[in-house]
Formats: C-alpha cells, sequence, structure tokens
C-alpha cells in the first residue's frame, strides 16, 4: 500500500501524459502527439512535486530519444548551451552578493523610498526589477534582485510573493525597450529586414510603459490577494550608515563595471558594428569574483551553492524548444492559429494573443516568436490587415510566460531560492497571464493605434 501511495503522482502523470497523447492524435502527427504526451508527463511531475525537480529535469534525455523525437546527442547539447554557462555566471554574482551582504544595504536604500507596508515593498522592489529589466536582460536582472527579496522577510507567505514579484517585475520590464527582451529584439529585426516603418526607440517606450505599468500594478495585486497583512514582517536591519566593507566595495565596483559593460553593448553595436556576448561577459564576471586579491569567492565553499537542479531544468526547457521546432509541432500550432483567418481580425488577434501566451509556457520565447512572426506578417498582409500591430501583440505576448518555472530564467531563478512551490507560480500565473493578454489586447487596440 505504501508503495502504491508514494507512487501514485507518477501514475497520475503517466495517465495524464497518455490523456494528452490521444487526444493530440486528432490533431497532430503520432511524433508531434508523442511529444504533446511526455510535455504533459513531464508537467505533471513538475507541478505535483512527486519527484524531485532537478530528477524530472533530466528525464528528456532519456524520454526523448526512447519515443523517437530527437536523437541523444541533439538533446544531450541542450543541457551545455552557452546561456546555461550565462545562468552559471549570474549564480556565482548573486551569492556573492549575499555573502558580501551587499542586498542588505541594497535593500535598506530601496525601503527608505516606499512606505512600509505589504503592497509598498512588493512595488519598490517590482518597479526597480521592472526598471532594470528594461535595459539589462530579465535574467540578470532577476539573479541581482532576487537574492534582496529573500533576504528581507522570514515569513514564507509574503517571502514567494516577493520572489514572484520579482520574477514577474523583469518579464514585464522587459517590454518597455525594443531592447529589453530577445522577442522585441527579433520583431525589430524582422521589421528592418523587411523593409517596414521601423518603430524608433523612443516611441516604442511611449507605446510599451503604459502597458507595463498597468501590467506591474495587476502583477502586485494577483500576488498580493489572499494575503493577511498581520503576516507581514520584515527582518530587522540597522538603518545607521555603517562605512562600506571591503568585500562590499570591490562587488560595487565589479556589477557597476557589469551593468555598464551591457549597457554599451547596444550601443557599440550600433555605432561601432562591435557585439559583446553577453552571456559569455555573465560568467566571466562571475569567475573574477574567485581571483586572487579579488577573494570574494572560494571554489570549495560556494561553488556547490549553485543550484544545479535549476540549471538541469533550463537544459529540459532548452530541449523541450528545440523537440517543437524538430517534430515540426511549432509550426503546426502556428499554422492551426492563422488558420482561423474566416474570423474577424479583433478575435482573431486575441486567439493568437491567448495562443502565444500559453504556447510560451512551453518553449522558448526566442523559438516561439522566431517560427510566428514570419508566419503573421504574410497572414496579415494578404488580409489586409496591419501586419506590424498583430506582429506586436506576438512579440509582447511571448513574454507574458508566469506558469511554469521551465518557462522563463527569472521564473526558475525565484524557483531556485528553494522558498516558490510550483503550484504557487501556476495558480497565480494563469490568471497574470489571462490578465496580460486582455490589457495587451485591449492597449493595442485603442492606444497602441495612435502611433501605427
Amino acid at each position: 500500500m505504501s508503495f502504491l501511495k508514494e507512487y501514485k503522482p507518477i501514475f497520475y502523470a503517466i495517465g495524464i501524459g497518455l490523456i494528452f497523447y490521444f487526444s493530440a492524435l486528432n490533431i497532430f502527427s503520432d511524433v508531434q502527439a508523442r511529444l504533446v504526451g511526455t510535455i504533459a508527463f513531464l508537467v505533471t511531475l513538475w507541478t505535483n512535486g512527486a519527484i524531485h525537480m532537478g530528477f524530472v529535469s533530466l528525464l528528456p534525455i532519456l524520454l526523448f530519444p526512447i519515443f523517437g523525437l530527437v536523437e541523444s546527442k541533439d538533446v544531450v547539447t541542450n543541457y551545455s548551451k552557452t546561456t546555461i554557462f550565462l545562468f552559471i555566471g549570474g549564480f556565482l554574482l548573486a551569492i556573492a552578493t549575499e555573502k558580501s551582504q551587499l542586498h542588505k544595504r541594497l535593500a535598506t536604500k530601496l525601503l527608505s523610498i516606499f512606505p512600509n507596508s505589504p503592497r509598498g515593498v512588493l512595488l519598490s522592489l517590482m518597479i526597480t526589477a521592472g526598471m532594470l529589466s528594461s535595459i539589462l536582460s530579465d535574467t540578470t536582472t532577476a539573479l541581482l534582485i532576487i537574492p534582496i527579496a529573500a533576504f528581507l522577510t522570514e515569513n514564507s507567505d509574503y517571502k514567494f510573493r516577493l520572489l514572484l514579484g520579482m520574477a514577474y517585475a523583469s518579464l514585464i520590464g522587459g517590454i518597455i525597450t525594443p531592447v529589453g527582451t530577445p522577442p522585441n529584439i527579433i520583431l525589430m529585426d524582422f521589421i528592418e529586414s523587411n523593409s517596414l516603418e521601423i518603430i524608433p526607440f523612443a516611441t516604442w517606450i511611449v507605446m510599451m510603459l503604459p502597458l507595463a505599468i498597468i501590467m506591474l500594478l495587476i502583477a502586485s495585486e494577483v500576488l498580493l490577494f489572499g494575503f493577511k497583512k498581520e503576516n507581514f514582517q520584515l527582518v530587522e536591519m540597522d538603518m545607521s550608515s555603517k562605512p562600506l566593507s571591503t568585500e562590499q566595495k570591490k562587488l560595487i565596483w565589479i556589477l557597476s563595471t557589469l551593468a555598464l559593460v551591457l549597457v554599451a553593448n547596444p550601443i557599440l553595436k550600433y555605432l561601432f558594428g562591435i557585439l559583446i556576448n553577453e552571456k559569455l561577459t555573465l560568467l566571466a564576471f562571475g569567475l573574477l569574483l574567485f581571483l586572487p586579491k579579488v577573494d570574494l569567492l572560494d571554489w570549495k565553499e560556494d561553488f556547490m551553492k549553485i543550484p544545479f537542479a535549476i540549471i538541469f531544468l533550463f537544459g529540459a526547457g532548452f530541449s523541450i524548444a528545440m523537440a517543437f521546432q524538430k517534430t515540426g509541432l511549432a509550426t503546426e500550432i502556428a499554422n492551426i492559429l492563422v488558420s482561423f483567418n474566416y474570423l474577424s481580425p479583433i478575435l482573431l488577434m486575441l486567439i493568437i494573443g491567448i495562443g502565444v501566451v500559453f504556447a510560451t509556457e512551453l518553449t522558448s520565447n526566442t523559438a516561439l516568436t522566431s517560427i510566428v512572426i514570419p508566419i503573421i506578417y504574410p497572414f496579415a498582409t494578404e488580409s489586409g490587415l496591419d501586419p506590424v500591430l498583430f506582429m506586436l501583440i506576438v512579440a509582447i505576448s511571448a513574454s507574458y510566460a508566469f506558469m511554469l518555472p521551465i518557462a522563463t530564467a527569472p521564473n526558475a531563478i525565484a524557483m531556485s531560492t528553494g522558498h516558490v512551490k510550483v503550484k504557487q507560480m501556476a495558480k497565480r500565473g494563469v490568471f497574470l497571464n489571462i490578465f496580460g493578454i486582455t490589457v495587451t489586447f485591449l492597449v493595442a487596440l485603442t492606444y497602441w493605434q495612435l502611433f501605427l
């Protein structure tokens, strides 16, 4: 009986996978249906916590070749992509921030600006994360600010809300500028490549800033829903102005230099055609912390603090995105969306937005945008619709992946703290997904059209 009880969640996941497989056979090919069933099985295991997340995240290496989806050598490469080393570098910087207690100094500064209340603290951090994410990558932002949020309170009910707030704000802030997130860059490159009228940098900001503000406010309310004020308690911090320690000064110089490099990168590319590899840059700055005379991290003591289960989770996410492309499932889904061309443009825009929002929970928003935008453009053009407006909806919707840790790096980083459960993320994320596409849809039909 104990055996059945312990394995019941696993049998449940297998059942869910089979249901999705047989249901998908009515729409997709057999190999695509197998992928749908496998993903449903993995997502169920990630959600119900039957097996450790790291264990589940390694299963694609076994299951994808066994089910004839992707060859093993192609799956394994997804666990060693350069993006993985970006995360490792970012985790090292975050570990150093916590070890030097620099996050306490930053938290003190932030909390002095906003009211000392559940909403005030959450919004102060979310606004900070959103602003940083508009110029830095959402991953870098989450890695830098999530340790601050994790430190602020010992109350588990408030802590997970703060951590999810940082992940969500990092995603939302990315829509503010054309360089804030990969889908935006893909869209701008496509517009330029097809000789369409380019959206100026300043115009983009004016278009997106109201939407980002609305989404940040909605996200904060979704996160605070059901929170009891009596559970609000922050850790005691010495608010006096103590001098910075030597370690804190070193880390501030390193982080400031890193921020300068990342901010200057798009400028250097535009003016001189020089492009710095941000992924390897973050790894380089992370390794810099181990050098003599820097001595902010110790290899034996600190390297093992990296949450490798999350690293494997990234690899699983990349593998799923690759399988979507290899099996043709991503293209098939995009074609299904386009097949609704008999519907009114308004309803079609809504369907496309909803499809992208929920599809990006299981595949890379970069890969999804790269596939869907080239399909949306000819369809909109042939139908006499505004292709830029349609493609904008796709690009922005691709940033709304709030439900699962495999969806985006900020979600996974929040999970890596050990204070956020998948159920907590999914429960709030699904509502935020719905609010996100609804608000974006309304803004697109009204405010955006003033600029297009």
